[in-house]
């Protein structure tokens, strides 16, 4: 299960809860810090096909910069894609993905579906 990636937000505690349970059961996995090391839209576009979601199912919208930019405006697919690739803090957290399954793993027990 080598190919495992955690995005990971270490501010987040869902994140880290995620992340120690991967630790804790010694799962190998790779841990992509996706606010240091943006997703490309190709990479975030392939990750919502995995996850079957549409980019506004993703969006945090308890993050300052959504209610101060983005909430009440009506904005296309393509739009929330390109405003979650400029604007990573936005994309809802911790997502392991593992071949072509994703999962947002909240609350981190969630995990346990991946491994």
């Amino acid at each position: 299960m080598s190919d495992l990636i955690i995005y990971h937000n270490g501010q987040c505690s869902k994140s880290r809860g995620a992340l120690e349970i991967l630790m804790e059961k010694e799962i190998p996995h790779t841990v992509r810090w996706y606010l240091t090391d943006p997703l490309t839209k190709t990479e975030l576009e392939v990750l919502l096909q995995k996850l079957k979601m549409r980019p506004s199912e993703l969006v945090r919208k308890s993050e300052p910069v959504y209610i101060e930019q983005f909430e009440g405006k009506e904005l296309s697919e393509t739009d929330w894609l390109t405003i979650l690739v400029e604007n990573p803090q936005l994309i809802e957290r911790p997502i392991l993905e593992h071949g072509d399954k994703a999962i947002i793993a909240r609350p981190p027990e969630r995990v346990f579906e991946m491994i």
